[in-house]
């Protein structure tokens, strides 16, 4: 059964994913080819749902190999889809030719998690950014170096007549993030897929990159997805949050109720895993036992079960749907009423 998410039944929406499912084939021997007929998939993501408000935020959190960069990537057409559909300003992506789906990406641009994989080490910092601009604005040749200026003038890289020629190897991390961010920003996209924007940068200067993220999509009217492992950083920018496991949503609503009273076991797991600055202030819950299972042959029933201290028979044996419990906060979990008590 599909996951359905509906956050709000009223308000404009800018994206909306519909029981989105991405597998990827996994390579075998030819021994294996020859004796198993049958091909294994790893279920990155499997049947997942939700909406994005226009200028809103959707924090995308959960350990690593949970389906957060995959679900982004899918989203915005880096990945094809196994099945699902994902509609973009009320059009089907899976609709479009690559010719439109080429023209729709000026739309829709990507923060990488890790600038300095993301640059070119041979391409300035001016030529890097301008690449959007070469592609999808070319008539506009004569306005491009000033275009780059003033967004690099805008991230904070000023004077931007000082970086513009240097290269990526010749600027500080925080720097080069500041880089990738003019980037995606260059095209004016309505959505910014922003994959632990902060994760390689210095903890001095994490505040001010999302300080700044949060100034220009006020400036831009930007539409975020935020993917994150970090629930102190999604409280600081996120509207809505989707708590993901193992390929599908555990748990999803407006931040601020997930945050006051998490319904599921994981999430629950997740925010007492957050540090404190209290030194006398001890964890009480104890952390999930095991790691996160294997998403060729996931669980049986609710896939947390394995590790979930307050696992029942039923949990073992029924997959749990995406229930709304309180308004604007749903979860997947069979026992989730006694967490609400």
């Amino acid at each position: 059964m599909s996951e359905t998410s509906t956050l709000n039944n009223s308000g404009d929406y800018l994206v909306e994913v519909n029981n989105l499912t991405k597998w990827f084939p996994v390579q075998k021997s030819i021994i294996d080819q020859v004796f198993t007929k049958e091909r294994d998939y790893v279920r990155a993501v499997d049947g997942v749902s939700f909406k994005i408000r226009r200028g809103g935020v959707l924090g995308l959190a959960g350990e690593s190999g949970s389906g957060k960069t995959t679900i982004g990537r899918v989203t915005i057409g880096l990945e094809k889809k196994t099945k699902g559909e994902v509609f973009f300003d009320g059009i089907n992506l899976s609709e479009l030719s690559e010719e439109e789906l080429r023209k729709m990406r000026r739309r829709m641009q990507v923060i990488f998690q890790d600038p300095l994989a993301s640059l070119n080490p041979r391409m300035s910092l001016g030529s890097a950014i301008v690449q959007g601009l070469k592609i999808h604005y070319p008539e506009l040749k004569e306005q491009h170096r000033d275009m780059v200026l003033e967004m690099m003038e805008r991230v904070g890289l000023t004077p931007a007549r000082f970086y513009i020629n240097k290269f990526p190897q010749q600027i500080s991390g925080g720097q080069r993030q500041r880089v990738v961010i003019a980037r995606a920003l260059i095209t004016k996209p309505d959505l910014i897929l922003a994959d632990e924007p902060i994760a390689m940068a210095d903890v001095s200067v994490r505040a001010l990159l999302l300080d700044l993220m949060i100034q220009l999509k006020k400036e831009f009217n930007l539409t975020y997805i935020f993917i994150t492992h970090d629930l102190a950083t999604a409280k600081y920018i996120c509207d809505d949050i989707a708590i993901l496991y193992l390929g599908k949503i555990a748990e999803i609503g407006n931040l601020k109720e997930v945050y006051s009273l998490p319904l599921h076991p994981y999430t629950q797991a997740l925010m007492a895993a957050v540090p404190v600055p209290d030194p006398h202030k001890r964890r009480t819950q104890s952390m999930p036992a095991g790691e996160i299972p294997n998403p060729i042959h996931p669980p049986s029933g609710c896939r947390f079960h394995p590790r979930c201290p307050f696992a029942k028979d039923i949990c073992s044996q029924e997959e749990p749907i995406l229930r709304e419990l309180l308004p604007e906060h749903q979860v997947a979990c069979h026992i989730a009423e006694n967490f609400m008590k």
